[in-house]
């Protein structure tokens, strides 16, 4: 009687290709796979696709985004997958008034200017124009290569701004800005790191901080994390939810891929984890040491999001966009995530990178009060007395992610593991949004990633 059991236990499901991780990068790869006529498996750990996108219910069929959310211009490979797949997007609301805090002292202003001192704006309008400058020089598929690589990976992002700015209104201003870009602090970041980010991004920051003409211009009716679910609708029974990757082993020719008690061979492998996340699985032969080597230095950023549920935006009836920027925590950005309807109202707020570090040892209840306190102070008081729902996400608690918005890079990594984390180890290739060229970090990165990965697969084959 026991033979079969042994038996069914251990066949083994050929593919010609095997994705690790069902978000964006994977989902795209396995997609442009079967369209090439290869047979795929996607693997993902959670039980369900979208990786660091996730819609959270508000009721009546309405969805709010609790993860990676918007698109913009430039962002070419998300925006034709959006079209493929029949959704739409909708302009993030901006109407009205927005709002600049800073030490105690509420502003209101239009356009996409702050009132903040001219000095400080002048400052900071000739420091981005710099780093435009730099970044031109800096090729995103080869950062590396520049002609000045090695000197601006040697110094962080936080040095090169206390060289170059002297007000601190405009350095709080910069320090807010990549804060909202890579939810981690300027002296975490390599310089070389941040000019590759601005030079995947169209060679200019302010494609990175603006709404209107930038990465936060527009959001996905019915949610983000929809591209993930309908790709992995057309793929079928080939998406494996719950299903962790334990062990890769290589073969030769081939790969072994071992997920629970599931055994598949594959002559190749896509693996979209990132590099942080990459050594909760078990390579056999071990990975080169480069590889190991890079995963160590390529850290989540930290984040928690916030969203606040009222029965109405009622900052709309007030004149207010619903974007604030503050120096003073712990929410310091905020903006309207309402859906396209304008109903509910969905106020949303920002920890982080240190702020968020903080903040994530202190109890969810503190957590919750300081941010309502925080839209008080900006929106007044309805922010609190009409308050109908909350709710928040730290992706630095989430088992599968460890941290968004991105693995970033400090010192000397860029340099020091040139070409390291896109290069294929045997029969292993690797996707996700930190290997991207397009938009790293973005999902638009993730989508072109995973197109990267798959021509890669096909060539092979």
């Amino acid at each position: 009687m026991g033979a079969p059991a042994a038996a069914s236990a251990a066949r083994k499901r050929r593919r010609d290709a095997i994705v690790i991780g069902g978000g964006l990068a994977g989902l795209s790869a396995a997609r442009e796979l079967e369209r090439q006529g290869l047979s795929v498996a996607v693997l993902e750990a959670r039980g369900r696709v979208g990786g660091r996108t996730l819609n959270r219910k508000l009721g009546g069929g309405k969805v709010v985004e609790i993860g990676g959310q918007w698109v913009g211009p430039t962002q070419d490979y998300v925006l034709a997958l959006i079209d493929e797949l029949g959704l739409q997007t909708f302009d993030t609301y901006i109407e009205g008034e927005n709002i600049y805090y800073r030490d105690g002292t509420r502003t209101t202003y239009t356009g996409t200017i702050p009132p903040a001192a001219v000095p400080s704006l002048v400052e900071v309008a000739v420091t981005l124009q710099k780093l435009n400058d730099l970044a031109a020089t800096v090729p995103p598929e080869a950062p590396w290569d520049s002609p000045n690589a090695a000197e601006f990976d040697s110094q962080t992002f936080e040095t090169w701004k206390l060289d170059n700015m002297q007000t601190q209104e405009a350095r709080d201003l910069l320090d807010l800005a990549i804060a909202s870009i890579f939810a981690a602090e300027p002296r975490d970041l390599s310089l070389l790191y941040v000019l590759f980010y601005i030079s995947c991004a169209a060679h200019d920051i302010n494609h990175l901080i603006d709404t209107t003409g930038g990465a936060q211009e527009s959001r996905v009716v019915g949610g983000s994390q929809q591209i993930s679910i309908k790709m992995a609708k057309q793929l079928g029974k080939a998406v494996r939810l719950s299903s962790p990757v334990q062990t890769i082993r290589m073969k030769g020719k081939e790969a072994e891929v071992r997920s629970g008690k599931e055994t598949w061979l594959a002559k190749r492998i896509v693996n979209t984890l990132p590099p942080a996340l990459n050594p909760t699985i078990r390579s056999l032969p071990a990975l080169p040491p480069g590889r190991m080597q890079l995963e160590q230095r390529v850290p989540m950023g930290t984040v928690i999001k916030c969203l606040a549920v009222y029965d109405r935006p009622f900052w709309r009836d007030a004149g207010l966009s619903g974007m604030a920027t503050s120096n003073v925590g712990p929410a310091k950005l905020t903006y309207d995530n309402s859906p396209p309807d304008g109903s509910p109202g969905v106020l949303l707020g920002f920890i982080e990178g240190q702020e968020a570090r903080d903040w994530l040892l202190r109890s969810p209840e503190k957590r919750k009060a300081a941010v309502i306190g925080s839209f008080e102070r900006y929106f007044g008081p309805k922010a609190r007395t009409e308050l109908t729902g909350y709710m928040e996400k730290s992706w630095a608690s989430d088992r599968w992610s460890r941290g968004c918005y991105v693995g970033f890079m400090g010192p000397g990594v860029l340099t020091g593991y040139r070409g390291v984390i896109r290069a294929p180890i045997g029969a292993m290739h690797f996707a996700g949004t930190e290997t991207a060229t397009s938009w790293a970090g973005y999902m638009d990165g993730a989508v072109q990633s995973g197109l990267r990965a798959a021509a890669e697969v096909k060539s092979a084959i």
